[in-house]
């Protein structure tokens, strides 16, 4: 499986706080020059590579002179303000010095929802890879209150990596990668070299964030990877504190956990579907609805057995078994009042009920996606 990391054309590379500001000491200018090094050294060999980059909050908090991490919202938000600028600054600074130009992309989870956005974000990003640009990208933390809240840049650089379609994500981090358990507690926890990005073992594995400047996690990088398969993507978690280590990476040695992608890639259109991070409602659907889903089949109102939330026609929804398990994204062809009406019903009583008929599949199987 090395040999394919090798291979690869395209590479997203995520770097965390803990690395990019020393732990909360303040931007680290030796660490955002051995990146630009190495990335340099990449493209120089070929190869194509998108940054995306932690560290304006905790940027932030050093300038301003906070040693904790706030709590309210708008510290928060004003602490990624003042970080961002040195962190776009040190950046722009060092990959100039190695020959290259970059780019500050600031997205939200928003942007990538929604379908024009999302096409015209993946749009940028290939332009500027095809100039020879390396675009920088972080979460626009300074006015969206759910990405401080609920965001983090293990997750971005998955949705990153299946926007553009990129052969490898490289999460650096501050540790040698996934273990079989803590190893700050638990002696005997070995490295895991390499498995399957799918493997639900490596949740149970996985453990809280390792710094309080970070706010991810060894949990979010094994859901990262997770999410990165669907686009076949393979993932590398790997100690950035290395010498080479991201070279050491890219070219296949063997590092850290690779955690590989094994399933078909989704088509494009389907794992948009499956990357939506916020979803407008709930289906609950009865065991024939869930056979037929996994079957190939459109979801009819029938298979449906409740309605949760308010969202409008075309609104992305989330489609969940009687116990809570998630089954499917689809794009319903109804509003939530509305599936509410025709929900348990046969195709045949959506126009006695509602009075007419925009479709007899409340999901189509074009716009659904299995998960």
């Amino acid at each position: 499986m090395r040999t394919r990391i090798k291979s690869a054309k395209r590479l997203v590379v995520k770097v965390g706080s803990a690395l990019v500001t020393a732990n909360g000491a303040g931007l680290s200018y030796d660490f955002i020059a051995e990146c630009a090094r190495q990335i340099a050294t990449l493209n120089a060999d070929g190869r194509q590579v998108l940054l995306v980059s932690s560290g304006a909050i905790a940027a932030g908090m050093q300038r301003l002179g906070w040693g904790e991490r706030p709590k309210a919202m708008r510290n928060l938000q004003a602490a990624a303000a003042v970080g961002q600028m040195g962190l776009a600054q040190a950046y722009d600074t060092t990959f100039a010095e190695n020959g290259l130009k970059c780019a500050q992309i600031l997205l939200t989870h928003e942007d990538l929802a929604d379908r024009t956005r999302y096409l015209n974000a993946k749009s940028t990003l290939l332009t500027l890879l095809e100039l020879g640009v390396v675009p920088i990208i972080n979460e626009n933390d300074t006015v969206v209150t759910d990405e401080i809240k609920f965001g983090d840049n293990d997750t971005l650089g998955a949705l990153v990596a299946n926007l553009v379609e990129a052969d490898v994500l490289i999460i650096l981090t501050d540790q040698q990668g996934l273990y079989t358990a803590d190893p700050r507690i638990d002696p005997t926890a070995t490295l895991v070299s390499e498995g399957r990005a799918d493997d639900k073992r490596y949740e149970a594995m996985a453990g809280g964030a390792g710094s309080g400047i970070s706010r991810g996690g060894m949990i979010t990088k094994i859901r990262a990877a997770q999410r990165g398969a669907r686009s076949g993507t393979h993932t590398l978690i790997v100690s950035g504190r290395e010498q080479n280590s991201l070279l050491s990476a890219a070219t296949g040695e063997d590092i850290g956990t690779l955690l590989y992608a094994v399933d078909s890639p989704l088509a494009a259109r389907k794992q948009w579907l499956a990357d939506h991070l916020q979803l407008a409602g709930e289906l609950v659907l009865d065991d024939g609805a869930i056979k037929a889903l996994e079957g190939g089949k459109s979801l009819l109102p029938v298979g449906v057995s409740r309605v949760d939330g308010e969202f409008q026609r075309g609104s992305a929804v989330c489609c969940k078994s009687a116990d809570g398990r998630e089954i499917a994204r689809g794009l319903c062809n109804y509003s939530s009042s509305e599936a509410r009406r025709i929900a348990g019903h046969g195709t045949q009583e959506i126009g006695l009920l509602l009075g007419y008929v925009d479709s007899e599949e409340l999901i189509h199987r074009d716009n659904l996606v299995i998960l």
